[in-house]
């Protein structure tokens, strides 16, 4: 087969990947070094210091995992737990759930806190199962791709009155879109993607350890089972050791460090105002043509908007009709949110007004020709109200 692969150029708004920036893509074409050249190496410490300013750290052991955002999770949870150690799970929708699975596999024994999906986890029952316990593991989802909510990272620090907590964060859908604040919230492991509010292709896994974190790793009765991803191997790599590891993907490490650079050059605040102020513009669009949201306003994720499907909506058929007639790509409900919600990723280069108001657009155009009765013009109007505010 000689013809090349042209595929068509999308509106990325579904859980993930986002839109990426011509630069990042132009990194992508600069010449192949080797996973061993010395200005390779500067590369990686130029990621490793952009990551700490994102990742808001000081942590020395902070990296990208040669992965996509399951590979750092895996990571995280591998070398963390040890047979049979008794692990908190924060649970309320599926990357929760996937966690406790994830543990399940790596022997520890799982002690689940959850709450039904789109909803808030109560925190004084996860300081009770801490407290009973004998973990000093546990973990929470910051944003749960699965349904849009936002979860109290900040307060998990408080379980250091308790005991020596060891706290792991999955920030897949929050790093680079909403505040992380590892070192200000006491987390001492956390894991991310490359391909959601960073802004840059799917295929590598940013990770940052604490030293609290890597304390219990040293002092493991056995090593982890996994090599690929036994982090104190990799930190021989990434640090001035520059023991080798595996071939890295040099590619996809330029375009990591381009898009974080982006980012830096934003400024990381300006940045989560960004993110902040359209969702609550796509919020008021899609309040203004008569929809709901399926999480409460205090616990909404800015990256990712869970909207409810109204009664008599053909979920497959809306989603369809805005790929093949508008180019837009959303995302679907599943598990127990099967057919319930459409899932509007509004992160990293596709958080912008522009996608907003062309979604809003279409998603009108689309509902009154299934013969819902949506206010004409409603929707964009009142999303550009939000930005006319600031």
């Amino acid at each position: 087969m000689s013809n090349s692969f042209h595929p068509p150029q999308r509106i990325l708004l579904g859980p993930g990947p986002s839109n990426v920036e011509p630069r990042v893509l132009q990194a992508m074409l600069a010449p192949l070094l080797g996973h061993m050249d010395p200005v390779y190496f500067q590369c990686m410490d130029e990621i490793q210091g952009l990551l700490r300013s994102v990742f808001e750290t000081g942590n020395r052991v902070t990296f990208s995992i040669s992965g996509t955002g399951g590979a750092g999770m895996e990571a995280c949870l591998a070398n963390l737990i040890e047979e049979d150690e008794e692990v908190v799970v924060c649970v309320n929708g599926f990357f929760g759930q996937r966690v406790a699975e994830l543990a399940e596999r790596w022997g520890a024994r799982v002690l689940r806190v959850e709450a039904e999906w789109g909803q808030p986890l109560d925190m004084q029952m996860v300081r009770d199962t801490f407290k009973k316990s004998k973990a000093r593991i546990v973990t929470m989802v910051h944003a749960e791709t699965s349904t849009g909510m936002r979860n109290p990272i900040e307060e998990l620090k408080s379980l250091r009155d308790v005991r020596d907590a060891v706290l792991i964060v999955d920030a897949v859908t929050s790093l680079g879109a909403h505040p992380v604040g590892i070192d200000r919230n006491g987390i001492d492991a956390s894991y991310s993607c490359s391909q959601k509010g960073i802004g840059a292709p799917p295929g590598l896994a940013p990770v940052t350890f604490s030293e609290r974190a890597l304390d219990k790793i040293r002092s493991r009765k056995k090593p982890p089972r996994t090599w690929y991803l036994d982090i104190q191997i990799l930190d021989k790599y990434w640090s001035s050791d520059r023991v080798y590891h595996h071939t890295a993907p040099a590619l996809m490490n330029y375009a990591l460090r381009e898009a974080l650079a982006i980012i830096m050059e934003e400024g990381l605040e300006t940045r989560w105002q960004r993110h902040e102020r359209t969702s609550r513009a796509f919020v008021s669009g899609v309040e203004g043509m008569g929809l709901e949201m399926l999480v409460a306003p205090e616990h909404r994720l800015w990256s990712l908007n869970a909207v409810k499907i109204p009664p008599g909506a053909d979920d497959a058929r809306v989603r369809n009709h805005l790929l093949t007639r508008h180019n837009i790509e959303i995302g679907s409900g599943f598990g127990t949110l099967k057919g319930k919600i459409w899932r509007v990723g509004l992160m990293g280069h596709s958080s912008s007004e522009a996608n907003v108001l062309y979604f809003l657009t279409a998603l009108e155009q689309t509902l009154r020709e299934q013969g819902f009765e949506v206010p004409q013009g409603r929707g964009p109007t009142a999303a550009r109200e939000v930005y006319k505010k600031g």
